[in-house]
């Protein structure tokens, strides 16, 4: 920090992180190396597999790809720092690198959040009108979807940081591993009021509507489900929105808990607990549950070893 002659600037943040215990530490370093390979590794493989093999070159897997996209992008942004501070102990980050992480975390977080709306009625039209589904979900259609998703998350995040109040006075230890807008609002001097009402704000446009819209979808998902009168279809259309809805419930569950309520004087190691959560157990999680246990995956996967051992 920079002294000045009546204020203190803040250049770096001084991160608390999940334990001052250097085995706690070490413990902690060995389960995060652990997830990020598996991160890494499964969602790389679904956006390769996606790419490569004609069979995936439709639109779930064009927008699987796109969630494995924003996953090993999400992680990157955080693990790596959280690996390197697990061997130090005071961790400490940068002003502009903090920010920069800020924003780019919650412009993917933003992403994800729509594409999984946008994946739900991709499994609406598949289930509820497959003989139109061509028709309707065309490439032009898909790439649209995904552009507006994008363009939408970049916009409102830059909505929201402008909406940020500017003054930081002196107050730079973060109670959190990373750096992230509910724990950066604790050390602004200045009145946080209105931006945690604009925290609400964006996630009542980010999480309750896209998840309302998903459970509305699932909803005539599951009515649709009820009229197919062959067990064998009922099975296949279940275990094609299983999946989906398992990943949603466990995503937006905990993003829900974290930042629809009301915005606490301190950030509390249950915050902390569901930050990993939303932030590292379900990337994890994602392809396990969508894609890696698919017969399509599965198939691809097949296909492109077989192309490697004829080369």
């Amino acid at each position: 920090m920079e002294v000045g002659d009546n204020a203190t600037t803040v250049t770096e943040f001084v991160l608390v992180g999940l334990s001052r215990q250097p085995h706690v530490r070490a413990a902690l370093f060995v389960l995060f190396l652990v997830m990020y390979a598996i991160i890494v590794a499964g969602n790389g493989l679904i956006v390769v597999l996606t790419l490569v093999d004609s069979h995936l070159h439709t639109p779930m897997y064009f927008f699987l790809s796109n969630l494995s996209f924003i996953d090993v992008c999400y992680v990157t942004t955080s693990v790596p720092q959280m690996l390197v501070h697990c061997f130090t102990d005071k961790a400490i980050i940068p002003l502009g690198r903090c920010f920069a992480q800020m924003r780019i975390g919650l412009f993917l977080g933003v992403a994800e959040c729509l594409l999984l709306a946008v994946m739900a009625y991709d499994r609406f039209v598949a289930i509820c009108t497959p003989l139109h589904y061509n028709l309707i979900m065309t490439q032009k259609v898909c790439i649209i979807l995904a552009v507006s998703l994008w363009l939408s998350s970049f916009l409102l995040t830059i909505i929201y940081f402008y909406s940020m109040p500017a003054r930081l006075c002196g107050h730079n230890v973060m109670n959190h591993f990373v750096c992230e807008v509910r724990a950066m609002l604790k050390l602004f001097c200045t009145d946080t009021h209105t931006s945690g009402l604009n925290i609400l704000v964006t996630s009542v446009f980010t999480l309750l509507f896209p998840f309302a819209f998903i459970l509305l979808t699932y909803g005539r998902i599951g009515l649709a489900v009820l009229r197919i009168r062959s067990a064998q279809g009922r099975g296949k259309a279940l275990s094609t929105c299983g999946s989906h809805l398992i990943v949603v419930s466990i995503f937006y569950g905990t993003a829900l808990a974290g930042y629809l309520k009301p915005q606490a004087k301190t950030f509390t190691d249950r915050d902390k607990i569901v930050g990993i959560f939303y932030g590292i157990v379900i990337p994890m999680l994602n392809p396990l549950i969508y894609s890696l246990r698919n017969r399509d995956v599965k198939g691809a996967l097949w296909r492109l070893i077989g192309r490697k051992v004829e080369k």
